[in-house]
Formats: structure tokens, C-alpha cells, sequence
């Protein structure tokens, strides 16, 4: 829906006519499109005006989505009403023929900031009956009220029966998108788990997506640490619970890694790493699955936490573009072998930025897999960021200082401004993070 002129106008301090809320939600169509568009309104929000600022620019947002063609969220359904089906077709180009069917169920009543939601991934055997199992194991879980997202993999075979290949990444941020828009959804209470191949894949999205959530919980898996950094797991939480006896893959061992070096970020970020990590006595390939997501449940998302980590890493092919509040314009990378690596730190009005390039060297392998590597950082010496920022961590009426590598890159006021809000809105499409106000920094 479009807002009235004089609304946006009072809201966003400046003279924003009904044809500028038009162009912004013809951008957002673009973007959605997948076209390289360009916002070019740059004008200025006061303080006093963010609040309703943002509030019209989603507005714009939902107008866009919700008069996109595309297949949406079906209704959710109960274990009494009739089950219901819905389907998603994957991108072609990403995968040929390829229709993703899901179950789309909710437990108990509606709470009054939305249903937590849960994205299930099952595991690699018959593709019909893990899916149906899975709608089982969702309806037996106590953690209602919830709503839980139930896929089937579209094809099960080979490399594509992997839930963090590009195609299901698509499916994922389409999901993220959906549900950030859907009002008996908590956009703070989003959470993937899964089992067996759905654990390896849960923990993989886990690292990838940690800013939109607020936990993830793998269960029977247990990845290469190279593949999903436990760094970036800062400011949601994890669970990873394996049988003491699920030597496959070497996930027992894997699981046991990740809960070390957990541990150790923990003491080093106390209360930044939440985490349950069980290596189940006595117990195989088969545990029982029931203290994940009521375990999870109990923890909500930070959207604007003062420290993150994030390393960018290349999963299957695709790097993200941003991560909480910074979004990447020039890469720091040298090489495809190298991964970029930012720690953000709020003190105040001031930021402290740090960004290494690192190289992963194997250390030991188990069954052919690599399972422990060394890691060697160099500081980057180019790159391009923008930070996007909110006035949950800064005042805008006090000069903004922001330091990369340890040198001062900006010093002086930040204005609010649309552009800065449509363009964080269309990046992260997040109610939680349309930032009225951005630096573009370089490093050097």
C-alpha cells in the first residue's frame, strides 16, 4: 500500500511526495526482479522522524512483495484441520525441475508478538518417507505455541540433496522475506534445525544467516568447522547434539570440535555464544530429537547487537553481500583462496572495525575429510564497506567516529536519510534493520 504525501512528508522531514513513495516501491520491484537498480533520493530524515520514516518505507517494502508474482506462504494448518501442501519452484537456472513441497504447521495459540517459527531440514534417506517423518517429529516436539516450516527436498540425489546449495539458499531467503512480512510471525524468534543431512545443513545456514536468527539447531550432523565458522555464531544460539557412537562422517568428532571452540569464544565474548553441545552417552546415528527446539525457543534475536564477527566464506559458490549492519561494495579478498573476516565493536559513537583476509590450511582429516585446519590472518589492505546505522547503538546528535585497522577513517555527524533506509531495507529485507543513516568507508 502507498502512503499519503503529507504523511510521508511529516515523517521523513522533507518535502516526499506520494510519486517519490511510488519510485520507492518501484525500486524495491526492481530489486526483486534482480535488477541492478540505483536509489537516488537522498533526502534527509530528522531525528524525531525515524520511527514513522521506517514504518512508510516498509510499508513500501510489503507493497512490492505482495504484488510480486510469485507462489507465497500457504496458510498454516493444525494437526486437526486437513493437511495442506504447499510449493515452491526453485529457479531453473539453480536447479532444473526442481518443486520444493513444504508443510506449513502451527501449534497452539497465536502469542502477541507472533509464533516462533522453525525451518525443519530432514535427513538424506527416501525423500518421502524423511518428510513425512519430519512432520511427525514437529507435531511431537513441546514448543508450541510454534509454527514449523517442513520442506521435502526436491531431488534426492547426489549434490542435490544438500540443504545450503544455492538453490535452497534462494528458498531460504525467500522464506526469511515471507515471514518477515507475515504478522503472526516474531521476526525475532526464526530458528533452522534439522536432522542428519538436514543437521550438516542446518549448521552450514547457521553461520551463513546467523544475523536473521535467533538460534539453529543441528542435530545427528556435525561439519568441518571451515565450513560454518563458529565466529560467526555471535548473539544467537546453537545447539549440535550427536551420539557418542556416530562415527559416520566422523560427526561425533565434528560435534565435539565445534563445542570446543565454542567454549573458547565464550570465555573470550562472555554471553555472546549461547550453546548446548551434547555428544549423547550411549547413543548412535539415532537420538532423541526432543530438547532441540524447546531449548532453542527460550532465546531471541539481537538485530543491532554492539559486537559480531562475520567471515565471509564462499558456500557453494556464493558469498553473502552483507551481515548485520555492514554491507560489502569491494571485496578485500586477493585471491579465491583467501576469506574476509570483520569484527564489529559499538563503544558509544565510536566503531571499531577490523578486517583480515584468512587462508585455511588442513591440519588433519579423518576418512579423507578435513576436520582440523590452522588459520593465517593478514590485515586487508583494500576493500570497500558501507555501515549502516541505527539509533539503538548510536546518537546522531553527537559526531560518529568509526576506525578500520586501527586508523581513522570517519569523524563527524550522521545524518538520517531515506536512501540510507530503502537501501538497507531492500539488502536485508529485516523490520528489524531498515537503518535510517550510513558511512561508506574504505579500507586501506
Amino acid at each position: 500500500m502507498l502512503v499519503s504525501s503529507v504523511a510521508f512528508a511529516h515523517a521523513c522531514g522533507s518535502t516526499v511526495t506520494q510519486s517519490k513513495a511510488k519510485k520507492i516501491t518501484d525500486y524495491f520491484t526492481c530489486t526483486l526482479n534482480g535488477e541492478n537498480a540505483v536509489y537516488k533520493n537522498n533526502g534527509k530524515i530528522s531525528v524525531a522522524g525515524i520511527d514513522a520514516a521506517r514504518k512508510e518505507v516498509w510499508n513500501c517494502w510489503r507493497s512490492a512483495v505482495e504484488n510480486f508474482k510469485e507462489e507465497k506462504l500457504i496458510e498454516a494448518f493444525t494437526h486437526e484441520e486437513p493437511r495442506d501442501t504447499g510449493y515452491w519452484r526453485l529457479p531453473e537456472e539453480l536447479e532444473p525441475e526442481a518443486i520444493m513441497p513444504y508443510y506449513f504447521i502451527k501449534k497452539g495459540e497465536k502469542p502477541e508478538k507472533g509464533y516462533p517459527l522453525f525451518l525443519y531440514m530432514h535427513g538424506s534417506g527416501p525423500k518421502t518417507s524423511e518428510w513425512e517423518n519430519g512432520f511427525k517429529l514437529c507435531h511431537s516436539y513441546d514448543d508450541a505455541p510454534s509454527l514449523h516450516f517442513i520442506p521435502q527436498i526436491p531431488n534426492g540425489y547426489g549434490e542435490l540433496y544438500r540443504w545450503a546449495i544455492q538453490s535452497k539458499q534462494w528458498a531460504w531467503e525467500k522464506l526469511l522475506r515471507l515471514a518477515f512480512l507475515n504478522e503472526n510471525i516474531d521476526p525475532n524468534r526464526i530458528y533452522f534445525y534439522g536432522i542428519s543431512e538436514g543437521g550438516y545443513g542446518s549448521q552450514r545456514l547457521a553461520s551463513f544467516y546467523a544475523d536473521y536468527l535467533a538460534g539453529a539447531g543441528p542435530m545427528a550432523g556435525g561439519e568441518p568447522l571451515k565450513n560454518a565458522p563458529m565466529e560467526n555464531l555471535a548473539n544467537i544460539a546453537f545447539a549440535l547434539r550427536t551420539g557418542e557412537y556416530d562415527h559416520g562422517f566422523a560427526r561425533n568428532a565434528m560435534t565435539y570440535n565445534a563445542g570446543i571452540t565454542l567454549d573458547s569464544l565464550a570465555k573470550r565474548h562472555p554471553g555472546l555464544y549461547n550453546r548446548f553441545i551434547e555428544i549423547v552417552p550411549g547413543m548412535g546415528h539415532g537420538i532423541n530429537y526432543e530438547k532441540t527446539t524447546p531449548w532453542l525457543k527460550q532465546f531471541s534475536r539481537n538485530a543491532n547487537p554492539s559486537y559480531f564477527y562475520w567471515e565471509d566464506y564462499d558456500m557453494y559458490g556464493r558469498h553473502r553481500t552483507g551481515f548485520y549492519n555492514i554491507r560489502v561494495n569491494e571485496t578485500s579478498r586477493t585471491d579465491d583462496e583467501e576469506r574476509s573476516c570483520y569484527e564489529v565493536q559499538f563503544d558509544g559513537n565510536t566503531i571499531n572495525v577490523t578486517v583480515k583476509n584468512v587462508t585455511y590450511t588442513t591440519t588433519k582429516a579423518i576418512y579423507n575429510i578435513p576436520m582440523l585446519f590452522s588459520r593465517s590472518y593478514t590485515d586487508a589492505a583494500k576493500g570497500n564497506i558501507t555501515i549502516f546505522l541505527s539509533e539503538k547503538l548510536i546518537d546522531f546528535t553527537k559526531p560518529v567516529r568509526i576506525v578500520v585497522n586501527g586508523k581513522e577513517a570517519f569523524n563527524g555527524k550522521v545524518k538520517p536519510t531515506l536512501k540510507a533506509m530503502v537501501e538497507s531495507c531492500a539488502e536485508f529485507f529485516d523490520p528489524e534493520r531498515v537503518f535510517p543513516a550510513s558511512v561508506d568507508v574504505d579500507i586501506r
